[in-house]
Parts: structure tokens; sequence; C-alpha cells
């Protein structure tokens, strides 16, 4: 038995406030999108580096609220520079656990939760 990747499907609500949440604020891409025809809801995938999510309005497709764990290097520098970017609705800062890592917890306009996560060497 092998696995493979995993990606997760997250619930969206709003595509302007999902875009500026994932692209303008994280620093995601755009890898493509699609909706059936128009004014229905829209399935996209973004990345940033080996980290890939698919974002759904599709109703079906997730329950919103989950959280995903998002293995990360350089997580203080990723905190600066989404902190210079001023966002309103988010200013997130770095816990270190009582289990040998480094976390960076931050909810998108849907209610879901990325934990960004470093493990420190003991």
């Amino acid at each position: 038995m092998h696995l493979g990747k995993v990606t997760p499907i997250l619930r969206s609500f709003d595509e302007a406030k999902t875009l500026e949440f994932y692209v303008d604020f994280l620093g995601f891409k755009v890898d493509w999108q699609h909706r059936f025809e128009d004014n229905f809801p829209l399935y996209l995938q973004v990345s940033l580096g080996d980290c890939v999510l698919h974002l759904s309005e599709h109703h079906g497709d997730c329950t919103p609220g989950a959280a995903v764990r998002i293995q990360a290097q350089g997580l203080e520098a990723y905190q600066q520079q989404l902190l210079a970017r001023n966002y309103r609705n988010a200013k997130p800062g770095i816990e270190d656990t009582p289990w040998g890592s480094r976390e960076m917890s931050i909810s998108d306009p849907s209610g879901n939760r990325l934990v960004f996560v470093e493990e420190v060497s003991r």
C-alpha cells in the first residue's frame, strides 16, 4: 500500500473575501478555477510552495469550520510578511507548543483554520 498527497477541500462562501484572504494576504496563487455555468458556485485550487488547497462554494463538498495543519519552514519570516500586509481581519501570532513545534493559526473568512506548523529541534 502506498498513499499519495492529500488535498483538503475547504468551504468558502464569498469569492471576493476568499481571494483577498488566500491570494492577497497569504500569498497563494490561483492555479485554476471552475464553475459549471455563470452564477454557479466557484471551485478553485490555490497553492503556495508544496501546499495545495481546494476551496469550494458547493454546499455538499465540505463543512465550514475545518482545521488544516500545514508544515512550514521559515515561519517567523512568513509571519512578518503577513503582518506587513496589514490585513484588517488577521494579525497572526506564533505559539511555542509544549510538544516541540511553533505554530501560527489563522482563520479564513469562512471559519476554516489554517495552522502553519514549524518543527523545532529538541
